[in-house]
């Protein structure tokens, strides 16, 4: 069973007065409150908990959930904005690299990130009051709330660098400004975690003691400590396991690993829980709503809107391979033939022959391409699915999508659309595991190991090919190991792209870029790329280094925290 979801807005505020208020008059609550006693209850502890955990979903706007699939994604060249221009036009600017210190969805996920950020710490401050709960039970939910909040900065500190850090000791008055280094607060929040969490939770969906450890290996990595990050993960290889006390390991098939019927499976390390059909489109998954094929003609499809998180040009060519099955890490995938044959400007009543060249099957995983089986729904039928060919490009997204078969199951078609879905959201898998760890190998110059763990990840691709309805494979699927890393370079170009391939569209890519320090000429190359289909969509559009690696702090929030006249919190550079 997952973890129960609630959305309690009120929740915060309530325990905010119940925490810092103690004078006699206000000891009668007003109705529809809960008393301090029912709060600092045990079942009150974990009802503020499981509001900690549901603000992972967002539900403050489109964008402002955990996925990131917009801010790691598009960003990151994985996809394009795609559907029409004048949908939801505000995020226009920010896929230009030209994001204004105004825009609404970056304050959105400003805010929705500090609301987890809240609610952690509202639940850390209710432990201190409880006196009926056990202490095993305090030291978990601490632990798990900890683990949030980590989880929480962690967010803030890609997405905005430098912010205010609160805990829950701040009197929610003083001004905090953004002047104090993160990491070491998420490190400690993370380490708590993996001290104190249990091994094996009470339900699928918490945060147990090897979801900490990865998570914690993640932090080191991202400020380079390679040696500690494998340290870490090497502990987290050899005995992780899941919420519910499943040995870590690869899924047989990647296709599974985007399925409801499949959610807290063996390779799920921490994800987003999601259901549907549960009387409210508040459980389900709103992260990928607008993210489905999108037209008014054509075959029956999923969702039905609205036609964003288009993949890329880029991301698509990435895919091919050699006649051996190696990837080409020389960026050669974009030029001449080995670019993917494509229907862009064509009608799906045009005549269209798929690529017949040598491809990675996890193309056809992660890609929706004409003339390729869409899951169940049949083969992809190009434009016909496509909301806006100029502004998109000619492919859809496929992970996350919901089956035919699983329809009215799988998603939830009481609201404006049926792509609320019961797909979990992979906050961290197994195989990001297995590629964080070869990462730190092969910075550390242990090639043997990297490569051992980066063909792991790559064998488990051999075994999953996308059939047609006769059983044939639907294109031509070439992949093979790599037989060894000529050198340290070799070996780290070989990993940072396997990332790429294994982990497209999850929200990965922009942060990986901005770790490495390789944002600018990357993303200058993407967008290159792109403007010769797409230079409406993509015009003007420019990745300036030392200012587009973070979004700009949100001027509401800069105007809010000015302190009588005295401006509290500084902008991040080029803003």
């Amino acid at each position: 069973m997952k973890i129960t979801r609630i959305i309690a807005l009120s929740l915060v505020a309530v325990i905010s007065v119940t925490v810092a208020c103690q004078d006699s008059f206000l000891d009668v609550a007003p109705a529809g409150s809960l008393s301090q006693a029912e709060l600092s209850s045990q079942s009150g502890l974990e009802g503020a908990l499981i509001a900690t955990y549901a603000t992972l979903l967002g539900r403050l706007g489109f964008y402002s959930d955990a996925s990131n699939w917009f801010w790691g994604g598009v960003l990151g060249g994985d996809a394009n904005k795609g559907s029409d221009p004048g949908d939801q036009s505000q995020v226009n600017e920010i896929q230009l690299y030209a994001a204004q210190t105004n825009n609404n969805s970056i304050e959105q996920k400003y805010r929705a990130t500090y609301e987890g950020v809240a609610r952690a710490n509202a639940t850390l401050a209710l432990i201190e009051l409880a006196e009926n709960a056990t202490e095993e039970a305090k030291t978990r939910i601490g632990a798990e709330a900890r683990f949030l909040r980590g989880h929480y900065y962690f967010d803030l500190k890609r997405n905005f660098d430098d912010v205010p850090f609160v805990d829950e000791t701040w009197d929610e008055i003083t001004p905090i400004p953004n002047d104090q280094d993160l990491w070491p607060m998420i490190e400690m929040d993370f380490q708590f975690a993996f001290d104190n969490l249990p091994e094996v939770q009470t339900a699928a969906g918490r945060a147990n003691k090897w979801a900490a450890g990865a998570y914690l290996g993640k932090v080191f990595l991202f400020q380079g400590k390679d040696a500690e990050a494998k340290a870490i993960f090497d502990q987290v290889i050899a005995n992780g396991v899941t919420a519910t006390g499943e040995p870590y390991g690869l899924m047989p098939n990647y296709s599974d690993l985007f399925r409801s019927t499949n959610d807290n499976n063996m390779e799920t390390v921490f994800s987003v829980q999601a259901a549907a059909n549960t009387g409210t489109i508040n459980n389900a998954n709103p992260a990928m709503v607008l993210n489905f094929p999108h037209g008014s003609s054509g075959p029956e499809r999923p969702g039905g809107c609205c036609g964003f998180n288009q993949p890329s040009f880029e991301l698509a060519n990435s895919y091919r391979t050699t006649a051996a099955g190696l990837p080409l890490l020389d960026g050669s995938y974009n030029n001449g033939a080995n670019a993917l044959d494509n229907d862009f400007g064509l009608s799906s009543a045009d005549a269209f022959t798929p690529d017949a060249g040598p491809v990675d099957p996890r193309l056809d995983h992660a890609i929706g391409r004409r003339g390729i089986p869409y899951l169940d729904w049949g083969p992809h039928p190009g434009r016909d699915w496509i909301r806006n060919q100029p502004n998109g490009g000619p492919y859809s997204p496929k992970k996350f999508m919901y089956y035919k078969e699983g329809e009215g199951i799988e998603n939830d078609a009481t609201s404006w659309t049926p792509g609320y879905t019961a797909v979990n959201y992979y906050i961290i898998r197994y195989a990001d595991v297995l590629l964080m760890a070869a990462e730190a190998e092969a910075e550390l110059g242990n090639l043997g190991a990297a490569l051992d763990l980066v063909n792991q990840v790559r064998s488990r691709a051999q075994n999953d090919l996308v059939t047609n309805e006769d059983g044939t494979p639907a294109a031509n699927y070439v992949i093979s190991l790599y037989p060894s890393f000529a050198s340290q370079e070799d070996a780290i170009e070989a990993v940072r792209f396997e990332r790429k391939l294994e982990l497209s569209g999850e929200g990965h890519r922009f942060y990986d870029l901005v770790r490495w320090g390789i944002a600018e000429p990357t993303l200058d190359s993407y967008v290159a790329h792109e403007q010769q289909f797409l230079g409406t969509a993509f015009s003007g559009a420019d990745f300036q280094s030392g200012q587009d690696e973070y979004l700009p702090i949100p001027q509401n929030e800069i105007d809010l925290q000015n302190n009588d006249g005295e401006v509290v919190l500084t902008q991040n550079p080029g803003y």
